[in-house]
């Protein structure tokens, strides 16, 4: 999902107040907010601030956070597959599945919406017909980026999104896809709201990777900003999105290793953000993560790796898993 600069986003200038101090601390050791983030993602439920504590140590191979009594599942997914049959009309209901019953996300209901759709660049008149979002009206969906040599954000969050589904699964949640690439384009932000709503999901987490220049690197997660108009309220969701969100990027900086990304957030790997209709609409807890950025060398080598998929898949239901208690 191609990133639109800070000066058409209103929320970037509290974010850089707010920023401050974690820029200085970024810019006297880089492994500071890389260790800040893991500490927040290991702590207790709703004891984030905006401030990093004072030792911040950052070990070399930081070991995985186990809940007690419940082990760490890890399952490899070797390939992305589309389901066969024709696609299926902007209507046709999101993919669901339900968890084993068993195990420490039994009961919890996770919607996982992989950002665009393979098929939506056939029907670019559909996707560019704006929807409301509440505080004003957006195209229903977009293409997506991809890398320079032809890898596209849709294949990539398509794969990495199957990974989450069967680690989550094998931790007993049901799991509920906005699309599968089984439909004919979308669906529209608005609907993809709509889905993580009708779930009464416990999390949604929309998995993008961005379009920005080269020597631009790193992953960040976006928040929802305090908005109200129309059918957005987000007021209820900016707390719960914002531990889901700090916890899934403590958890990606561990299983990936990828940096906070180095031109959003201020090095702080979060991003508020008040002009995406996938979170303005949402009712329930729900963020977007940048995986990485396509267009830069360096990282569009990862986002092709079928390794390292699985990794960032990990980093991503490790967080989910966290914020839920799993």
């Amino acid at each position: 999902m191609p990133y639109d600069s800070e000066s058409s986003n209103p929320d970037s200038r509290a974010r850089r107040v707010r920023g401050r101090a974690l820029v200085a601390l970024a810019a006297l050791a880089p492994t500071a907010l890389a260790g800040w983030l893991v500490w927040q993602a290991m702590s207790s439920p709703g004891s984030q601030d905006d401030k990093p504590p004072k030792v911040l140590p950052l070990p070399s191979r930081p070991a995985p956070s186990v809940p007690p009594g419940a082990g760490r599942a890890t399952v490899t997914v070797t390939a992305s597959s589309t389901p066969g049959g024709a696609p299926g009309s902007p209507s046709a209901p999101a993919a669901s599945r339900d968890g084993s019953g068993a195990g420490p996300l039994a009961g919890k209901t996770v919607v996982i919406d992989p950002g665009h759709n393979p098929n939506n660049f056939r029907h670019t008149q559909e996707i560019n017909e704006p929807v409301d979002i509440g505080t004003n009206k957006k195209e229903c969906d977009t293409t997506g980026t991809e890398t320079n040599d032809g890898y596209t954000e849709a294949e990539f969050t398509l794969d990495v999104s199957h990974r989450i589904r069967a680690i989550l699964e094998k931790q007993g949640a049901k799991v509920v896809f906005t699309q599968d690439g089984d439909r004919t384009f979308g669906p529209c932000v608005d609907e993809r709201a709509r889905i993580g709503n009708q779930a009464k999901a416990d999390a949604v987490v929309s998995v993008h990777a961005d379009g920005a220049d080269e020597g631009q690197r790193g992953f960040h997660v976006i928040l929802p900003a305090k908005v109200k108009g129309g059918a957005a309220d987000t007021a209820p969701i900016v707390g719960p999105s914002r531990e889901l969100g700090v916890r899934i990027a403590g958890k990606f900086v561990q299983d990936t290793g990828m940096n906070a990304s180095n031109y959003v957030g201020d090095g702080t790997a979060l991003d508020t953000r008040s002009d995406l209709g996938g979170l303005n609409l949402s009712k329930v807890p729900k963020v977007f993560i940048e995986c990485g950025n396509m267009r830069d060398s360096r990282d569009s080598a990862l986002l092709k790796s079928a390794d390292w998929h699985q990794k960032a898949a990990q980093g991503i239901a490790d967080g989910i898993m966290a914020f839920l208690g799993g």
